[in-house]
């Protein structure tokens, strides 16, 4: 998952949290996204797409997340699978800590995909109505790369409202840091360098890899929810500022996209299912 992804689950246990009863739950969603994402970094391309899910949370801490993406603009279609685990633990009422592993399926066995693995940990400070958390993922697989998303959310909820259980709205701002390798390549200057490089047995041009680290992407996020008895829809506009890295060059500007979900959760001690 990318961090966005993380957060939703976090949000969606957030929303399980908040329901009655104190056994294990089951949340069973659909989303929608309209903006392309990789290794955390949005791409600023306009893309609709769809993503079943089923969450499942235990009273202990523990939670497991099946996710499918599909989009019209992709071959095939239904194009990934992730799988998560993971687990939360409050260590008081204004301090919790998430840490999960997600794994990557991807329908196109042909498809070159660098990182098909990711550990993240994710500490939580919440001092309603503010909460503070800085998330740090570890993506690898034929490579690795790191992320690092510090963020500042506030929250105006209101309860019992217009035949609505829950109404809350959270205007949040991220920051992404992260490394990428930089490949650059050094042509000669003139017929004096391409003669030495030709005697030396050395190749025409130079190419030179490096690891740069810095900020990547600024998102603002303004996200809606409305909880109605075992129904949660949440409504989100995006707006995203990406950055270059030292040396990098990036071909995309800044960009909004909505994304929404609507879930439906399930109370497994109680096995009833209600709308």
């Amino acid at each position: 998952m990318s961090f966005e992804d993380s957060l939703s689950v976090f949000n969606l246990i957030d929303s399980l949290l908040s329901l009655e009863g104190d056994g294990a739950q089951l949340a069973i969603r659909v989303g929608y996204n309209s903006n392309v994402l990789s290794a955390g970094r949005t791409l600023g391309i306009e893309n609709f797409g769809l993503s079943p899910g089923v969450s499942y949370y235990h009273p202990l801490g523990f939670y497991a997340d099946v996710s499918g993406f599909w989009s019209k603009d992709f071959t095939p279609e239904y194009y990934l699978t992730t799988l998560s685990v993971g687990y939360m633990h409050d260590f008081a009422k204004w301090f919790s800590i998430m840490a999960d592993y997600d794994r990557y399926l991807y329908a196109e066995s042909d498809l070159y995909i660098p990182y098909k693995n990711t550990v993240s940990i994710t500490p939580v400070l919440e001092f309603k109505p503010i909460t503070m958390l800085i998330n740090y993922s570890f993506y690898f697989g034929d490579t690795h790369v790191h992320r690092i998303m510090p963020g500042l959310s506030g929250r105006i909820q209101k309860k019992k409202w217009a035949g609505l259980d829950r109404v809350s709205f959270s205007p949040a701002v991220y920051m992404l840091l992260g490394n990428e390798i930089i490949t650059e390549i050094n042509y000669p200057y003139g017929p004096i360098e391409e003669r030495i490089r030709q005697r030396r047995g050395l190749p025409w041009y130079e190419q030179i890899d490096r690891n740069v680290f810095g900020i990547m992407n600024y998102t603002l996020s303004a996200p809606l929810s409305i909880m109605y008895r075992k129904w949660t829809f949440t409504f989100t506009y995006n707006y995203n500022i990406p950055k270059a890295l030292p040396g990098e060059s990036i071909t995309y500007g800044e960009s909004s996209y909505l994304s929404g979900s609507l879930s439906y959760f399930i109370d497994l001690k109680r096995n009833k299912l209600s709308l």
